[in-house]
């Protein structure tokens, strides 16, 4: 052969591109000494996408932060900056033989429309040449060529996250004809979510005229952790509180490159402008959906979007967790979920992959209402923190039993009948826990809490709140929790309330902070998890290390 063409990717996942990997498609030019007529063409298999330890397949970044400007770097057909190279795979196209090609032959780099959607290629000049609708580009023959691959989209419903790119030697004619062909193929990065047992990084909440006592627990709380807390001031955040509504973090990350990337939820109120405007830019990425404006409700916030610890159910791993989120009951027809496109996206990143919860029992409607998870140092490293209405009776029962049934509290205002359906909500609920994340009931705290129709005379099956500020919806910093402070019948001057929680939780190792925010928040139906989000840590483990 006098001459060779290949075009390489990573596709061992060190971060290095290598010559004609086992794992791509290699075509290799043949042209027999002395005529230049006769071309033949040497082949290999392609390799698939492989998961694991031992797997391969190149990947791909989507560019959503912004190092220059102020959009996603995947909204521009330019690099503005060196800085946004890092953000990219690279692709080397490799020939080796006679310094030109035969008379009328051409060299092309390609992509199907779809592809094209989804990526872009720039060379060294940093002049954008293909994707993003631009298909193809004629390269000249020469010995190496760098060229630099944008994820442009994530995975959904209607893309893989594989992208192909091909290089092709074409004959002259009408039309040329392909001789050969080579392939490389990335998979995109997923969007991937950090659960409360990963470490925190920073804190963020609201400043509101009417929560300086919330703030000021939570600087103490933070203090103590040893963490940064933003304080995003009410200019910015217009009387929106709610940042935990407003988006959730996650993480996207490639042999060559990792970045934080905000999830901006459609809920398109006050905070709406914050993510975009103040955390998007360099080495930090966004991303967002707009479903049609009849399917976005309560329960599209994203206090309605968890993440559970590294599991094992069935034999399966889940090294990154499950994503948790709450809709209507199965097979009801009339309830709130939470949009498609928004769940279709979660579903197409694949890693974590989802579980639905019922929650449309609840006014606001979101999960993190009635569960949340915090580290512990046995089992499986974790403990999952369930709200229990039984728990709450049994505890106020035996407060009567020794004789502090005068303890003001309830007022006398307690409905039997709506707590008991409030438990079989969440019993159906736990029984799901236990089987999509198959925990046994050790692995579970029951926290007392008692719920209420918002308004009298609502409907039972919609429109719970919190009787008293929620100890489910807590803030969680290594072993440290920022818990809303109850309010609860004080017995012997102490909280009987708190008291209880602290005597389940801490045991675990966890550290009890109680918060007042009642007046700023819970009067407003939501607690402390609402009113504050958490940046965390990435996971050790890479992606595409895991075992599907």
């Amino acid at each position: 052969c006098l001459a060779e063409i290949s075009l390489d990717v990573d596709a061992d996942q060190d971060g290095v591109v290598e010559k004609n990997n086992a794992n791509k498609l290699i075509l290799a030019l043949c042209i027999p000494e002395g005529s230049y007529s006769e071309l033949c063409v040497m082949c290999c298999e392609q390799a698939s996408w492989k998961w694991g330890p031992e797997g391969h397949g190149a990947i791909l970044l989507v560019n959503c932060d912004s190092d220059s400007g102020k959009r996603p770097d995947n909204q521009k057909s330019f690099i503005g900056t060196l800085e946004d190279l890092k953000d990219m795979s690279q692709m080397v196209l490799r020939t080796a033989g006679p310094k030109e090609l035969p008379k009328g032959h051409t060299l092309k780099l390609h992509m199907l429309a779809h592809d094209a959607e989804a990526a872009q290629v720039f060379t060294k000049r940093f002049s954008h040449e293909q994707g993003s609708g631009k298909l193809s580009m004629e390269i000249i023959f020469t010995e190496e060529m760098t060229f630099f691959v944008s994820g442009l989209k994530f995975a959904d419903i209607d893309f893989s996250g594989l992208v192909r790119i091909h290089v092709s030697l074409l004959q002259p004619g009408i039309p040329e004809t392909p001789i050969f062909t080579d392939t490389v193929q990335f998979k995109m990065a997923p969007w991937i979510m950090t659960p409360n047992v990963q470490a925190p990084l920073k804190v963020y909440v609201c400043s509101t005229p009417d929560n300086a006592q919330f703030i000021d627990g939570m600087k103490k709380l933070v203090q103590e952790v040893g963490v940064e807390m933003q304080i995003i001031t009410n200019e910015v955040n217009r009387g929106d509180r709610w940042i935990q509504d407003e988006m959730e973090f996650g993480y996207i990350q490639a042999p060559h490159q990792s970045c934080p990337v905000v999830f901006d939820s459609p809920r398109d109120r006050d905070l709406d402008n914050f993510p975009y405007n103040e955390l998007m830019g360099p080495d930090f990425g966004y991303v967002t959906f707009k479903p049609p404006r009849d399917e976005v409700n309560s329960l599209e916030s994203f206090g309605n979007l968890e993440v559970s610890p590294p599991v094992t159910v069935k034999g399966k791993s889940y090294p990154l967790g499950r994503i948790i989120i709450g809709g209507a009951f199965p097979f009801q027809t009339d309830g709130r979920n939470m949009s498609s496109a928004t769940r279709n996206f979660l579903r197409a990143q694949v890693v974590q992959e989802p579980i639905v919860l019922f929650s449309d029992w609840l006014r606001v409607g979101h999960v993190d209402e009635f569960f949340t998870f915090v580290p512990a140092k046995d089992r499986k490293g974790f403990r999952l923190l369930l709200a229990s209405p039984h728990a709450a009776y049994k505890l106020l029962h035996g407060l009567q039993e020794t004789g502090h049934g005068q303890a003001k509290f309830f007022e006398g205002q307690l409905v039997s009948l709506n707590n008991d359906y409030y438990q079989r909500c969440i019993d159906w609920n736990r029984d799901r826990l236990k089987n999509e994340l198959e925990l046994d009931e050790e692995d579970i705290v029951d926290i007392p809490l008692l719920y209420k129709p918002k308004e009298k005379g609502a409907i039972m099956s919609k429109g719970a709140v919190s009787y008293y500020p929620d100890s489910v919806n807590m803030i969680v910093l290594w072993n440290n929790l920022g818990i809303a402070k109850p309010f609860g019948p004080k017995v012997n001057g102490q909280c009987a309330i708190e008291k209880e929680v602290t005597m389940l939780l801490e045991p675990l190792g966890l550290k009890c902070n109680f918060i007042n925010d009642f007046v700023p928040y819970y009067e407003n139906e939501g607690d402390v998890h609402c009113g504050s989000n958490v940046r965390r840590r990435a996971f050790n483990l890479k992606w595409w290390e895991m075992e599907m």
